[in-house]
């Protein structure tokens, strides 16, 4: 789950890492409150942020840095409600809900830090690097070097000697190394308590007075383990999210939405996967990932199909199960009666698998709706692909 950079600022103070102070507004005129309450402490410039969930804004226009307090009124009105593209967003771009103001800081260096999980060793992976603000993926690209890897191992935490590994590795000496390491080592707290899949500052800033804070911060939280953080779970801003995507989650559905033409359910994600290489194999492109699980009911098979068939890009619509939990005859069941029960204005093949699918193929025949029934996965590209050109 994503939250939005101001979210993921309170989650970062919570444990002590130090953060660009900033108020988030949802109207112009709470964005000049928010200025003239900070201004009251001495803010004299500010920066105003667009709040959505993705990288980037600042290359397009999300991002005003505003001298006087005279400014943040215009920046305001010219953030708040622009579509905003951005390298992230795709073309259509994201609407600007919600903008931060922050009070400005006068930066003598900025850097990247980040924490995330690096599955191929089953340990967690601190990355920093001196050439902060700049998008870790082209830092790994141009300039790999200037990369600080440090792995940790959750049964034992982050060792003192590591943070100072980081904190050297990127030059901090004096008061700012010792801020800098104390800073790594809150980061990783941060990251650990809230079970967040990624936790990253960039840029990251050592101050002309020299302090060292976040300028910006992205925090990713794992799903699964949001049971353990209500608190957090409340943060979820569903506008931000795709709207299919929110509707298959309601109905306990792993789909993502794609570019292509052919939409497919299946069960597993093997499975799917290999079904999408099927598709493309087949001189299609797959429409979405949609992964039903082991217990595919009626239910979820008509959700599936209609979320599926809300994108005007679907031509063709591919159904591969295999029967291994769930048994074939059941999936049948449940194909002929979401069928029957919406419009079906596109080609549909299934494949069927494994427990009862005789059975499943049967039901499929009977049924007398215009289903294209399969048995082998080439017979169901060759299906898919008469339906393409058809």
């Amino acid at each position: 789950m994503k939250v939005h950079e101001y979210q993921a600022k309170e989650i970062l103070a919570q444990h002590g890492v130090a953060v660009q102070r900033g108020i988030v507004a949802d109207t112009v005129d709470e964005a000049v409150e928010a200025a003239e309450t900070m201004a009251a402490d001495g803010v004299t410039q500010f920066v105003v942020k667009a709040q959505i969930h993705a990288g980037g804004r600042g290359k397009g226009g999300g991002v005003k840095f505003t001298p006087s307090i005279d400014g943040v009124r215009p920046n305001a009105e010219k953030i708040l409600g622009m579509q905003l593209v951005t390298p992230q967003t795709g073309p259509e771009g994201q609407l600007v809900k919600k903008i931060l103001v922050t009070a400005a800081e006068d930066i003598a260096h900025e850097y990247y830090l980040g924490v995330t999980l690096d599955r191929g060793k089953g340990m967690d992976v601190i990355m920093a690097s001196t050439e902060g603000g700049v998008e870790i993926e082209e830092v790994a690209e141009a300039t790999p070097e200037k990369i600080i890897k440090v792995w940790v191992d959750p049964a034992v935490g982050l060792r003192p000697y590591q943070a100072n590994e980081i904190a050297f590795g990127l030059g901090f000496e004096g008061q700012a190394l010792k801020e800098a390491r104390g800073f790594v080592s809150k980061l990783y707290n941060a990251y650990r308590a809230s079970d967040a899949t990624t936790a990253e500052i960039n840029p990251l800033v050592l101050t002309d007075d020299g302090r060292v804070v976040a300028l910006d911060a992205k925090i990713d939280l794992d799903d699964n383990a949001l049971f353990r953080h209500p608190e957090l779970a409340d943060m979820r801003d569903e506008a931000e999210e795709d709207p299919l995507e929110v509707e298959a989650g309601k109905h306990n559905l792993n789909y993502i939405k794609l570019d292509g033409n052919v939409g497919c359910m299946v069960n597993g994600a093997g499975l799917a996967m290999g079904t999408m290489d099927l598709i493309k194999l087949a001189g299609g492109e797959p429409a979405n990932f949609l992964d039903v699980g082991g217990t595919a009911s009626a239910e979820t098979v008509e959700a599936g199909f209609r979320i599926i068939l809300s994108d005007p890009n679907v031509k063709a619509l591919l159904v591969n199960v295999f029967g291994g939990i769930v048994r074939c005859d059941r999936v049948a069941a449940g194909i002929v009666e979401a069928a029957s029960k919406i419009d079906l204005t596109v080609p549909l093949i299934v494949r069927l698998q494994g427990t009862n699918a005789e059975e499943g193929m049967a039901i499929l025949k009977e049924s007398g709706l215009p289903i294209e029934s399969a048995i082998r996965l080439q017979e169901a590209a060759e299906k898919v692909t008469a339906a393409l050109n058809a």
